[in-house]
């Protein structure tokens, strides 16, 4: 079976009976249960006994959220699944719960959540729905969104199935992009069906305390420096890139040169010709604008 993002939009996918399907399946409670557990470890709170208010990117009908609470935390919930929300409701789920698209941004306030989890829902992100999805502009509204919301120096972990390197490069970009430190984390990387990709991200630029976890092997124990060694290009910190974007190069011509007052008189004159509607020229035509206000 092919996966579900390559069969129908998720609000699509999960409707009623998916949805209680997949909340019913003995298999899937236990593996939400097992991913949660680990993004969870993952996030690394403070062992102070207080409990933690956390967010729960896609959270379905609850079955992540029902760990977080097991744990002694609050949460919210977040999906665009009416189907999953109701069943969430109706199995009175401790958490809240909130109807939305991620990919429009999150719209919490400023630094409230002192963390994010997420179980199979990022990559849903990378596909274009509908017409007036741009997969980018939407991990770009995500990514800065889920960075506004988190308390300085709070941890998202993102657990997600990319279809390919592309798609894993796509979400690692505008999240750094975003402003986050961090890194994947890679479980039983040589196994094809244990094998499970974490996205850790720190809220602000990296330090010691954004450092990467190592990744489980394949009888769970902590991956070796050896194993780290074999498998470099699929368990290593990414690294940060620049938030400002760079600067757009001048338009050149055929010969080289760029563009300048010249050639943008001559250009309006043959618009004027065509019958266009040009302003008129001045001083500040063409006049080359300063990099910063």
């Amino acid at each position: 079976m092919p996966r579900p993002e390559l069969q129908a939009p998720p609000e699509i996918f999960y409707n009623d009976s998916e949805a209680r399907k997949y909340t019913t399946s003995s298999r899937i409670i236990e593996i939400q249960a097992r991913i949660s557990e680990r993004a969870l470890e993952l996030l690394n709170l403070p062992n102070d006994g207080v409990p933690k208010l956390l967010l729960d990117i896609g959270c379905g009908s609850g079955l992540s959220g029902e760990t977080l609470s097991e744990n002694g935390h609050h949460w919210i919930g977040y999906d665009i699944s009416q189907s999953m929300l109701d069943i969430a409701v109706e199995r009175e789920v401790e958490g809240d719960v909130l109807l939305g698209d991620m990919g429009q941004g999150l719209g919490l306030r400023p630094g409230v959540m002192d963390g994010a989890i997420s179980i199979s829902a990022v990559q849903w992100l990378c596909y274009a729905d509908k017409s007036s999805h741009e997969p980018r502009m939407r991990l770009k509204a995500f990514f800065g969104s889920l960075y506004r919301c988190l308390a300085r120096g709070a941890r998202a972990v993102l657990q997600l199935y990319a279809e390919n390197m592309d798609q894993s490069e796509m979400i690692m970009t505008y999240a750094m992009r975003a402003g986050f430190a961090g890194g994947v984390v890679v479980d039983w990387p040589h196994s094809s069906k244990a094998r499970k990709e974490y996205l850790v991200l720190t809220c602000g630029p990296a330090s010691l305390q954004s450092a990467l976890p190592k990744g489980k092997g394949a009888d769970g124990e902590m991956c070796s420096d050896e194993d780290d060694s074999d498998d470099d290009d699929e368990n290593q910190t990414v690294g940060v890139y620049e938030r400002n974007r760079p600067r757009k190069k001048l338009k050149v011509n055929k010969k080289g040169k760029s563009k300048g007052k010249q050639w943008v008189l001559k250009k309006k004159e043959q618009m004027r010709r065509k019958g266009n509607d040009v302003p008129p020229d001045s001083k500040y035509t063409a006049r080359k604008r300063k990099a910063y206000f």
